[in-house]
């Protein structure tokens, strides 16, 4: 079965950037205010006190200035809309957007605000060793942040696991990470259990990253065992499995499987075998019976769903043919 990928929904970017114009607009509106502001109480059209003209009118330019740098981020996040197709990125890009802005703005504030730069940078940098002992937690999951903008472990819409949480990722903050929970503790399965987990992003730098979204080759393997007794056709049982399961997995997975092989000839492991898939294997179960397992590739969110398939449509044939398929019996099953 293909991996169906959403397509970019063209209406709702559309949308999007209409309510970004909105914001773009407000904000050269609200430029044009504290430029006039700043402009009046430079010509001393405005009356106030002179031991606070020069703070009103330095703290109106710095203002001005704050708003300018949000409307260049507002007209940044449009064209990060329109020209990026695929989400993870936009997300990683209007984020980062956000974050050089709140620095530029609190630069631009303390540059005008303060007049005195020496005591600014003094004072700054107190403030800053302070904060460094107090917030150690937040800025490693800063720094976290930074890491998986850099390398890139995870993104957007991935199913990971990190440490005990698994889960899809539906958000990367700058401090912690969110993500939609599948399996749990109250499902034996890996559909997603409704529960969310938020776990900061400094555990990136101190656990391993599972990811079963991995965007050069998104499948992984999955396995069915079918438990039959030893009188059982065998060869039959093999072609059966084999074929429903080829059916339920769709035409394309052929193509994919070819894709992993040329992924093995280009990585340094040379003597790795990549079978046809589906194939299926058989052992001696312990319990008194041959153990049948399919395995084949599956896309990770679709492996519960395709997994029921595969499972009621291989009974449904092997019923029919009880003659070459039987299953264990009484207490032994």
């Amino acid at each position: 079965m293909d991996v169906k990928r959403p397509k970019n929904n063209k209406i709702a970017r559309d949308v999007k950037t209409e309510k970004h114009f909105v914001w773009l607009w407000s904000y050269i509106l609200l430029a044009a205010v504290f430029l006039t502001t700043h402009f009046l109480l430079r010509f001393q059209a405005i009356s106030i006190s002179a031991k606070y003209h020069q703070g009103f009118q330095n703290l109106s330019l710095a203002l001005f200035l704050s708003v300018l740098v949000l409307t260049a981020s507002k007209f940044l996040e449009i064209i990060i809309i329109k020209k990026t197709r695929t989400k993870f990125k936009r997300y990683n890009l209007i984020r980062l957007a956000h974050f050089l802005t709140f620095i530029a703005i609190i630069i631009l504030v303390i540059s005008f605000v303060f007049s005195n730069w020496y005591a600014a940078a003094v004072s700054l940098g107190l403030i800053s060793l302070i904060l460094g002992f107090a917030l150690q937690t937040p800025i490693s999951s800063f720094i976290g942040w930074i890491y998986i903008l850099i390398r890139n472990p995870y993104r957007i819409g991935d199913r990971i696991q990190l440490d005990t949480f698994k889960g899809d990722v539906v958000e990367i903050g700058y401090l912690d990470t969110t993500l939609w929970e599948f399996a749990g503790d109250y499902l034996t399965n890996d559909l997603p259990s409704g529960r969310l987990i938020r776990f900061p992003n400094s555990l990136i730098l101190q656990s391993t990253v599972i990811n079963y979204s991995w965007r050069n080759f998104q499948y992984i393997w999955n396995e069915i065992p079918f438990h039959v007794a030893y009188e059982s056709d065998l060869e039959f049982l093999e072609k059966t499995m084999k074929e429903v399961t080829k059916k339920t997995l769709g035409e394309n997975m052929e193509k994919h499987i070819e894709e992993l092989r040329e992924l093995v000839k280009e990585s340094p492991i040379d003597d790795m075998e990549i079978k046809s898939y589906p194939y299926v294997t058989f052992r001696i179960n312990p319990n008194t019976w041959v153990e049948a397992t399919v395995t084949y590739l599956v896309p990770p969110k679709e492996a519960a769903s395709i997994r029921t398939r595969i499972i009621k449509q291989v009974i449904e044939v092997l019923i029919k043919e009880p003659e070459k398929t039987m299953f264990p019996r009484s207490n032994a099953r």
